[in-house]
């Protein structure tokens, strides 16, 4: 624990917290319009019979006041590895020295599953994020773009 900081495993019972950062976030990156999970989603998905990802919390007397959201892919080149989804840290608890802790604690999550590595994404105007991940001696990758298709879309495309 430093400064009164404890970085743990996340919970049921945190999922409203780590829904109001996860919002937090969007709010900062102009996407909160895009946030569509709810609190009983986030449980079937994290606790559930098949759960699809775990997370860490960073708690000061019992407030949440950062979270690590992850889950596990498969690299066809590399083996397992963990998916950062989301670090996120409370506006007012930034520069504290919380995102190293939860960051740290996300690397140990990934090598004791035995993972390969680590991957994220970061947005590319976000300059105090890429400052903070270059600290690591990450690579940031310029060759592969990202894609995605929405449930709405793929059903559209899908015959039966």
């Amino acid at each position: 624990m430093v400064n009164n900081i404890a970085v743990r495993s996340g919970t049921q019972a945190d999922l409203p917290q780590v829904l109001e950062l996860i919002k937090e976030l969007a709010e900062f990156t102009g996407y909160l319009d895009q946030v569509k999970t709810t609190v009983e989603q986030m449980q079937i998905d994290g606790f559930g019979e098949k759960p699809v990802f775990g997370f860490l919390v960073a708690t000061r007397e019992g407030e949440i006041i950062g979270i690590s959201i992850y889950y596990y892919r498969y690299s066809t080149w590399k083996g397992r590895r963990l998916y950062l989804e989301d670090l996120v840290v409370r506006e007012s608890e930034r520069g504290k020295g919380i995102g190293k802790l939860l960051f740290n604690a996300t690397m140990k999550q990934a090598l004791s599953d035995n993972c390969t590595g680590m991957m994220w994404q970061v947005l590319h105007w976000n300059e105090k994020a890429i400052a903070f991940y270059e600290k690591y001696g990450s690579h940031f990758d310029k060759e592969f773009v990202n894609c995605n298709l929405e449930a709405d879309q793929m059903k559209n495309f899908i015959t039966d």
